[in-house]
């Protein structure tokens, strides 16, 4: 007998209490080990159309549906007792007419509002013209059928009509065949072609994914992969469509896999449409593009695993601009591959910063790096000893670190030619010689002291692997590419000598937080013809992210003109609608956000899936000045925080002086910067401190070098508060201090 387990129970499991979801694992393993059990209580689903549907008892009032043969066993779904027998009730496990594939299709209701006739009897003296047509009125709405009101609502007058017919319907132009080859269940087809924009979501969640997720391409103008047809007679569960749903389960440490970790799941699930994108040879340098939560990421994932099965004598880079996101790539990385580890082995994965400084080690020498730090101070001293040059620390900084040390400029007749692409400030001839004098001797300096800059670092191992004529890397896959530097591209396209298939960049433009903008195409890097937007959203819902589209500009382009259409974007599921709160005082935020976050907790959201981007809730803040307001916020709540980029976690046992406390008991918010947001991914996220002063950060306005870089600086205020909304996927709570960010008025 093959044991399966179905995504709809992991999917409910994670849903329940830990306490209910320990109960409902010690069921499914006794199941698992011996379906036949004496101690195992299994009652028919008597009043579903399925008579394989039998409820097992995991607890006082906790059940689990499952659905038997003689030849295979189903873990379906996990629930309270009425609930999972209502669930039961609604379902039936079909193999699909067409496609062949199996599925648990949720019964289609109709519901009918019938009316009782009610005749008139004419009085014997009242025999006019008149009666008569009023008479002849009342009968003839009485008597519609079948529906009686509905019938009647759909003759009614022109206003109606209008309307209706304002409400396109999206596929009616679709033949029941062609919506039968995408895997829609055949009682569903009625629905779909009359399916409008409104109606389209809580349509596609009664539909199998496969079907919800073609009729969504459909939806956003694009072109569902040409759907699998099995063989008459073929086994239903080894449709693709199918084995995606239902897992084999062969023993106990797998079942203990696939309960522990439903959350996981959806961290390495490839869209067919995305598949398409991930397997495509390239001519050259490529770019997917696409706002949070499209699977960008994801598509970068399976890009690098597709190029190390492709080219077996291949190596085969990923790498993201920071640590923390690598260590997450890292563990999807580890789900993905599952039980192939020498193809891990060709599968390396990197921060950028980290890579180079591992090769500049390995094939260079010793490095010193100059911090931040070192170098303002180096610019000071310069600056003191120009009189009169009447340009600030801040902007002698920003002139620095954008243009002469990104764009790795050695001599003044480089920094006079250059374009300057990110800074908008324009010098006369004269101050460029006087700055570039400041520059000079910080170079020199730098030099002296044997120190190097990380751009710097990457223009020393770019000239080293030229000289060496090869590259340590086959193929390079970069994630949250919109924050790549000058430098960083420069030393990949030198690496990738413009192979086939050598560059493949993920990115939002949407999500730019770290670098100024710069063209990629002047650097070698081209990606014209070769870039392409996702426009399905898996990770948050349809609430949210319609709200959080609302801080950018429909469309945004980078600096070679390339643009990304963020219209016409779909979420698959739907959930609350994001709240916005104003408060008069930071107490009032204090206390409105700790029962916001109780209620969280009452609800059983954060209790099982504690940690670090994987659900749980996350609350952030501009900058660390206001974590403090955020971690009474926490205390308030009565539960645990972690600090993101913290070493220890901080709770209110702590504060409190009880450290035993602290260690015992696993994190349940993750508290910090919305910078520290960037990858991370929550059930639930509040945003808090949005402030007049806080969002855009009044420093940060304050330390713009010119009026003319002012815009750059909101839209980067702005990229941040997007980002930290969208970590979320079912619950947003954003909120701030009367007079609150001029971006709540945009968000709201």
């Amino acid at each position: 007998m093959e044991f399966r387990i179905a995504d709809t129970f992991t999917d409910s499991l994670a849903r329940l209490r830990a306490s209910e979801q320990k109960a409902a694992k010690t069921t499914a393993f006794d199941l698992q080990v011996n379906p036949s059990h004496p101690g195992l209580r299994f009652h028919r689903v008597d009043s579903t159309r399925d008579r394989n549907f039998w409820s097992v008892r995991a607890g006082r009032d906790l059940r689990i549906i499952v659905h038997r043969t003689s030849s295979s066993f189903l873990i379906c779904y996990v629930d309270h007792h009425d609930q999972a027998y209502r669930w039961a009730e609604r379902r039936r496990l079909e193999r699909h007419p067409r496609t062949g594939a199996a599925q648990l299709v949720e019964i289609r209701e109709i519901v009918r509002e019938v009316e009782t006739p009610r005749y008139v009897q004419p009085r014997p003296d009242a025999v006019t013209a008149g009666v008569e047509d009023t008479v002849a009125r009342e009968s003839s709405a009485a008597l519609v059928s079948p529906g009686g009101r509905e019938a009647a609502a759909e003759t009614a007058g022109p206003a109606g009509a209008e309307e209706r017919a304002v409400q396109r319907l999206i596929f009616a132009e679709r033949t029941d065949d062609e919506l039968l080859g995408y895997g829609v269940p055949g009682d569903w087809l009625e629905e779909a072609k009359s399916a409008t924009e409104d109606t389209l979501l809580e349509l596609a969640e009664h539909l199998p994914a496969e079907a919800a997720e073609a009729l969504l391409e459909l939806a956003t103008g694009g072109t569902p992969p040409v759907p699998v047809t099995l063989a008459p007679g073929a086994d239903p569960f080894a449709h693709p469509d199918a084995e995606r749903r239902f897992r084999i389960v062969a023993d106990r440490e797998e079942l203990e896999r696939a309960l522990d970790a439903p959350w996981e799941k959806w961290a390495v699930f490839l869209h067919p449409a995305q598949r398409a994108l991930v397997e495509r040879d390239y001519g050259g340098p490529a770019r997917v593009a696409g706002s949070a939560g499209t699977g960008k990421t994801i598509v970068a994932l399976h890009r690098a695993v597709h190029l190390a099965e492709s080219d077996p004598d291949s190596r085969v880079l990923l790498a993201t601009f920071s640590e923390p996101l690598a260590e997450a790539l890292r563990g999807r990385l580890r789900l993905l591959i599952g039980n192939r580890p020498r193809l891990g082995e060709r599968i390396e994965v990197q921060s950028m910063a980290g890579l180079a400084q591992r090769l500049y080690e390995l094939n260079v020498g010793a490095l010193k790096r100059a911090s931040d730090d070192q170098q303002r101070e180096l610019l000071h001293l310069a600056g003191q000893k120009v009189r009169d040059y009447g340009f600030s620390d801040r902007f002698l900084w920003a002139e620095w670190s954008s243009v002469v040390d990104a764009w790795q400029l050695k001599n003044w007749d480089e920094y006079r030619e250059v374009p300057r692409l990110g800074r908008r400030t324009r010098l006369a001839e004269p101050h460029r010689k006087m700055l570039w004098g400041i520059f000079a001797k910080v170079r020199e300096e730098l030099e002296r002291q044997d120190l190097l800059t990380t751009a710097a670092m990457f223009g020393r191992l770019e000239e080293h692997f030229n000289r060496a004529r090869r590259s340590p890397f086959d193929h390079y896959v970069i994630d949250e590419a919109q924050d790549i530097s000058v430098a960083e591209l420069r030393f990949l396209a030198a690496l990738s000598e413009d192979r086939p298939n050598s560059l493949f960049f993920a990115g939002d433009l949407g999500q730019r937080i770290f670098r100024a903008p710069f063209s990629w195409r002047k650097l070698g890097v081209d990606v014209r013809g070769r870039s392409r937007t996702l426009r399905v959203n898996y990770r948050t819902s349809h609430q949210i992210r319609r709200q959080a589209d609302r801080l950018l500009p429909p469309k945004i382009a980078d600096v070679d003109g390339i643009e990304e259409d963020r219209r016409g974007t779909v979420s698959v599921f739907n959930g609350p609608e994001p709240e916005i709160r104003v408060c008069g005082t930071v107490a009032e935020e204090t206390a409105s956000v700790g029962e916001w976050l109780r209620e969280l907790s009452r609800g059983g959201i954060g209790s099982s899936e504690a940690g670090l981007g994987r659900g749980g809730v996350g609350l952030f803040v501009r900058s660390s000045s206001e974590i403090e307001r955020a971690l009474r916020a926490v205390e308030a709540a009565g539960l645990e925080a972690v600090r993101l980029g913290a070493d220890e976690s901080v709770t209110a046992a702590a504060k409190c002086g009880d450290s035993s406390q602290v260690d015992a008991v696993r994190a349940r918010v993750s508290v910090g910067t919305m910078h520290r947001a960037k990858g991370l991914e929550f059930s639930a996220v509040a945003v808090m401190a949005c402030d007049d002063d806080a969002l855009p950060l009044q420093a940060r306005i304050e330390n713009v070098a010119d009026e003319a870089d002012l815009e750059d600086a909101y839209n980067t205020e702005r990229h941040l508060l997007y980002v930290a909304c969208t970590r979320a996927r079912d619950r947003l709570l954003v909120t701030g201090v009367d007079p609150a960010s001029e971006f709540l008025d945009d968000l709201a």
